[in-house]
């Protein structure tokens, strides 16, 4: 197969990652309205020409943008109340009504009523807006019908069983048998027609939004999980698609086996796919998901790449990851089916961590950059393909990634060993790594280099956006409203100047 020409990733450019969740602003937790505005043209000002940001689906259990209740969905969450207020869905009583939430970090229990509570008052308003606003609204519903009539319906069940996961609803509603679903059509329109109304506001800000970054120069580097959440409409809609018993539960689970890091393995509990039955179809529900998020983003990071070459199968019912067995994927199959449908994709393949020999020999034949993360480079080998010397200019060079602590945080708690390697590699100075740190990245050959947002700003451990494995306090990190200074400003944008990008 011959590579894919990605141009908005074969120029040498820098990025910064941040999620629209950590954008400041007084309504508990960061939205697309007038601060993403702001923090696009920040990113433009520096010099860097990409913005690097988590999956845009509405979170589910712990709030993790990697376990959506849709893979073809918004996050209703990130809906700004200060658009919808400029469109006249919300009254300024209504704003000045909202709740006094925490600032410095997302409250996810008491952000969700709240925003879904103003959502709803949009949503009886929308009655009385202009003609146009109401056509805009059809015309999307008929134009995503494909998915959203599907999640509008498990919404509104998930909301009749109090949040329940859908394999445990009522066997007609879980197996989705028609009279079932022909009664909640009669039953419960108007809870359906609010959840495809959250999905219309979230798409019509995040499309100004997106506009607002291509007119200032600025690529959206968008992220895609390879699995989808088990709880979803995804599997709930498809299950056929999926490796499932006829009631509907998963017979084999996703993870990754004991490694280092874990004695038992990690135990994520996503359904694996049935590739043979996605083979049989052209692969034509990938197709359609790839298709929907390159619709919102320019660039698409696919996590957990090397589940398209092999995967760890855990059995169903099994406490850990300890027992289970590689199967392979799809493989090259797979991307020449996407290509035919779709062309040249612009694709990170994030091929971290212990990997089959087929894993880089695939992503080299398709072309596709993969991903060097400058933390994990101090074991002392100076061959260690994480080292900045051994970047090749096809991939995307981090200091760290949403998973990783800060720099700061890391240098304050990795061990001895590894601060040495790094301060005689780096130049380390003792006092602030940072700059040693985004210089390494920086400099290298990488067309790309990307750093989250938080170490140009020099901070620490609590600021880190997630602990892989850990349950609780993750995906919460905010900006502080008076971060992006003058300063931090020119410092990126020296290192751009410097070295190129």
């Amino acid at each position: 197969m011959a590579p894919m020409p990605i141009a908005d990733l074969d120029a040498r450019a820098a990025g910064l990652l941040l999620h629209p969740s950590s954008l400041p602003g007084r309504y508990g937790i960061g939205d697309v309205g007038p601060a993403a505005a702001a923090w696009v043209d920040f990113v433009a000002s520096t010099g860097c020409r990409r913005w690097q940001l988590l999956p845009l689906g509405p979170t589910g259990y712990g709030d993790s943008p990697y376990q959506c209740f849709s893979s073809f969905a918004g996050n209703p969450y990130l809906v700004s109340p200060e658009l919808l207020h400029r469109n006249g869905l919300v009254t300024a009583g209504d704003l000045a009504a909202y709740p006094e939430l925490p600032a410095a970090r997302v409250d996810y229990g008491a952000v969700i009523p709240a925003k879904l509570a103003l959502l709803d008052r949009a949503f009886d308003r929308f009655a009385e807006a202009p003609g146009e606003l109401r056509d805009e609204y059809e015309a999307f519903a008929a134009a995503e019908r494909r998915w959203l009539d599907d999640y509008a319906a498990f919404m509104t069940l998930k909301d009749l069983h109090g949040g329940a996961p859908w394999i445990s609803w009522e066997r007609p509603l879980r197996l989705r048998d028609s009279e079932a679903m022909a009664e909640l059509q009669n039953s419960h329109a108007e809870s359906i027609a609010r959840h495809g109304f959250r999905q219309w506001l979230f798409r019509r800000q995040w499309d100004a939004l997106r506009r607002h970054a291509t007119a200032a120069g600025v690529t959206v580097i968008g992220d895609i999980p390879i699995f989808v959440a088990g709880d979803s409409a995804d599997v709930w809609a498809n299950r056929e698609l999926f490796q499932l018993d006829e009631e509907g539960t998963p017979t084999v689970i996703a993870g990754v086996p004991p490694d280092l890091f874990s004695d038992t393995g990690q135990r994520w509990g996503n359904p694996h796919y049935d590739w043979e039955r996605h083979e049989a179809e052209g692969y034509a529900w990938w197709i359609d998901r790839i298709r929907a998020t390159l619709a919102m983003v320019d660039v698409l990071r696919i996590d957990h790449f090397r589940g398209f070459v092999n995967y760890w199968e855990i059995p169903g019912g099994a406490p850990t990851a300890e027992v289970g067995r590689w199967v392979d994927g799809p493989g090259e199959a797979f991307f020449v089916a996407v290509r035919n449908a779709l062309g040249a994709l612009p694709i990170i393949a994030e091929d971290l961590g212990e990997l089959d020999a087929r894993v880089p020999a695939l992503r080299d034949r398709l072309g596709l950059p993969g991903m060097k993360v400058l933390q994990f480079a101090f074991d002392g080998d100076d061959t260690h393909p994480f080292l900045p010397h051994n970047y090749p200019p096809s991939c995307v060079a981090y200091t760290g990634t949403h998973d990783n602590d800060t720099v700061l945080g890391w240098w304050a708690s990795a061990p001895p060993a590894e601060r040495e390697y790094a301060r005689d590699y780096l130049g380390v100075d003792e006092h602030d790594p940072v700059d040693a740190f985004l210089e390494g990245v920086w400099s290298s050959a990488a067309n790309l280099a990307v750093a989250p947002i938080q170490e140009p700003l020099r901070l620490g451990t609590e600021a880190r956006m997630n602990t892989p494995g850990t349950l609780g306090g993750n995906w919460q990190w905010r900006l502080p409203g008076d971060a992006l200074t003058e300063a931090v400003r020119d410092g990126v944008r020296d290192l751009n100047r410097r070295y190129d990008r």
